[in-house]
């Protein structure tokens, strides 16, 4: 009789222990593992669920990929593979998930031996043939022959030097192609060497603390836009064919200021840095000059778009597609909060919604993915890249795990 009742209570255990699994999936979207290191070096799809990750309800995360230490920029090739450049490693991987499960079963390394690679863009002729890479080095741009059946690059090439020195304090370099008519304009984001100061090739077209543009037909290159710190990375809005790209404010003004910003790129646009940030706010501890009033204020001093809280280091964003996405997050834009190094209280750390309607107006700012910060500020992970599909679908890149992570949707609402 005891045995029975025994057998009773860990069957309700178990059932409740259950029931209250599920919740925890409803409410977080938990973090699933689907792959589990061998000792001999072969993954294996295992399941489980590991709290931590909070995406909306309707979403989960997964893990595309994994061991990719240093995982930075993702571009997707024409046959749907992921290149994931590893700027500290000096490579480019090539990633596939053959039987589309979700996980990319195959990697190999694409191209190895680069100085801190980080921006990546394509250039594929309408005939089919073989496709350009372009490749943005601390120092170089390089351009690669890319064969899409092989997944194999040849012919390097170098187009231009860049501004770089080993003193630099910002080194990644990134890239975006204009649209039409001028898609054979290649945007090169070039950050400043320095926290905060006057750099002395700010006269240089290709100096640092810019936007430069290079004309594949031509071969010229050109400031495109200025004053800007580290506009890590950049991206296209879709309805409008707008330049939008974060930049990083500096250091070593207190926990809540400068902001960081989102701005959007026009050519001959100056966005203010070192001298002024966010809404045409005057730095005054930098710039001691006395003036009659705000230098900010001048016509050629562009403010920006949104201003972020400070420190959380946005780095990649998308736009959000209407196709397979609910429609209160069509035309947001989702940003990578890296997150803060050097605030008394971090921050960042997420995924956050930037709320614009039909016109690309500014509605407001919300959190979309949070987790890798932990309630004791433990960090567990720093979102870095951010690639947004249709279906519901997106790609993270996390540089301190070494991981790509999947959003996808769930539920009945598909």
């Amino acid at each position: 009789m005891l045995n029975k009742k025994f057998l009773i209570l860990i069957l309700v255990l178990l059932a409740l222990a259950f029931f209250g699994w599920q919740i925890l999936q409803k409410k977080t979207g938990g973090i699933y593992i689907p792959i589990e290191e061998r000792g001999d070096g072969d993954s294996k799809v295992v399941g489980g669920v590991v709290p931590g990750l909070s995406p909306p309800e309707g979403f989960q995360i997964t893990f595309f990929a994994k061991d990719l230490p240093g995982a930075r920029v993702m571009e997707f090739d024409p046959k749907g593979r992921m290149l994931v450049t590893q700027t500290k490693e000096g490579i480019i991987s090539l990633l596939s998930d053959e039987d589309s499960d979700g996980l990319a079963e195959k990697k190999k390394t694409l191209i190895s031996g680069l100085k801190n690679p980080h921006g990546m863009a394509w250039q594929c002729p309408s005939d089919g043939k073989t496709c350009f890479l372009y490749v943005a080095l601390s120092d170089k741009l390089l351009r690669y022959d890319y064969d899409a059946n092989l997944g194999a690059v040849s012919n390097e090439t170098k187009l231009i030097d860049i501004s770089y020195s080993s003193f630099d304090n910002h080194f990644t370099r990134s890239l975006l192609f204009l649209p039409p008519p001028d898609e054979n304009i290649l945007l090169i984001s070039v950050g400043s060497s320095c926290n905060v100061c006057e750099e002395d090739d700010a006269d240089q077209i290709n100096g640092h603390a810019k936007i430069l543009s290079y004309d594949l037909k031509t071969g010229k290159l050109e400031e495109y836009a200025k004053g800007l710190r580290n506009a890590v990375f950049m991206t296209l809005d879709p309805i409008f064919g707008k330049v939008f790209a974060t930049e990083m404010g500096r250091d070593l003004l207190g926990d809540d200021i400068p902001p960081d910003e989102i701005n959007i790129i026009e050519k001959g646009k100056n966005y203010g840095w070192p001298t002024c940030y966010g809404k045409n706010i005057h730095d005054d501890s930098f710039d001691k000059n006395t003036y009659i009033r705000n230098p900010c204020m001048e016509p050629f001093e562009t403010p920006s778009f949104v201003d972020l809280q400070a420190h959380s280091a946005p780095l990649g964003l998308s736009f959000v597609p209407e196709e397979g996405w609910p429609p209160e997050y069509w035309y947001n834009l989702l940003v990578a909060y890296h997150g803060s190094w050097n605030r008394s209280v971090p921050t960042g750390y997420k995924i956050a919604r930037i709320k614009l309607d039909a016109k690309g107006k500014y509605l407001g700012t919300e959190d979309f993915i949070t987790g890798w910060l932990t309630r004791d500020n433990n960090k567990i992970g720093r979102p870095v890249d951010i690639k947004i599909f249709s279906g519901g679908t997106a790609f993270i890149t996390d540089d301190l795990l070494g991981v790509v992570y999947k959003l996808s949707r769930t539920g009945n609402d598909l």
